[in-house]
């Protein structure tokens, strides 16, 4: 929720009286009275569009089927890249789903998925996604992420995930971002740790496997306070 007595440049309640910051979110002047009671507080609505996010080493594209399936399909079913995931790949076919529900979900305007394209040559290299966006609360996933083997160990997930944190935060105005991974995924925990994101905890039987299996999910996330510190960590390994 956000805080008491907080605008977002549209109308609400005037808080009362009290001791007054500025502070900036997403390029807007956002008033805070740091005293000031719970009250009603409207938003600017997020722009919840396809967009091309585009650093030195990666493009992240909109997903287009009629476009990129060709470049998905061929690095896409290697059977190590689902070992951790919940989705069950194991065929063209169930790659094919995999993105069709992505594109569903797109349309009802609770993710953004994108394809991301190794720069330098020009290949699709993966996908990941915006998800589970819930536009009132400012929060947004970031996940279903996935590289070919020849991509990783490489910038583009780093610079991937800087491009779409900069987003969310500077473009959309988040106040949180979250990434999950399974329990048993020790490598992503890693990697998210590296980022500098902050691990919450374990979530028990958090959801189920396509296979049927239960699955645990250990939380990661980045609030909009700790944005400025982590994208200057972000952009040091990026510089480097």
């Amino acid at each position: 929720m956000p805080e008491p007595g907080m605008t977002h440049g549209l109308r609400g309640r005037s808080p009362s009286p009290g001791p007054w910051r500025r502070i900036a979110v997403a390029g807007a002047r956002v008033q805070r009275n740091v005293d000031a009671p719970a009250a009603h507080v409207s938003h600017v609505a997020m722009d919840i569009l396809p967009v091309t996010l585009e650093g030195r080493h990666v493009r992240l594209e909109p997903l287009d089927l009629a476009r990129h399936w060709d470049g998905l399909r061929a690095v896409g079913l290697e059977p190590e890249l689902w070992r951790f995931t919940s989705a069950l790949v194991r065929e063209e076919a169930d790659l094919r789903r995999y993105f069709e529900k992505a594109i569903e979900e797109r349309d009802r305007g609770s993710a953004v998925p994108f394809v991301t394209v190794d720069r330098a040559s020009g290949r699709v290299a993966g996908s990941t996604r915006f998800g589970s966006i819930v536009t009132e609360h400012r929060r947004v996933e970031i996940g279903w992420t996935w590289l070919g083997s020849e991509f990783q160990r490489t910038a583009l997930n780093t610079e991937a995930k800087y491009l779409m944190l900069r987003h969310a935060f500077e473009t959309w105005g988040c106040m949180r971002v979250e990434l999950k991974t399974s329990s048993t995924n020790l490598k992503s925990q890693a990697a998210m740790r590296r980022l500098g994101l902050v691990q919450e905890g374990l979530f028990r039987k958090w959801m189920f496997n396509d296979n049927g299996t239960p699955r645990d999910t250990m939380w990661f996330s980045c609030v909009d306070d700790e944005w400025p510190a982590m994208k200057a960590r972000l952009e040091g390994m990026l510089a480097g």
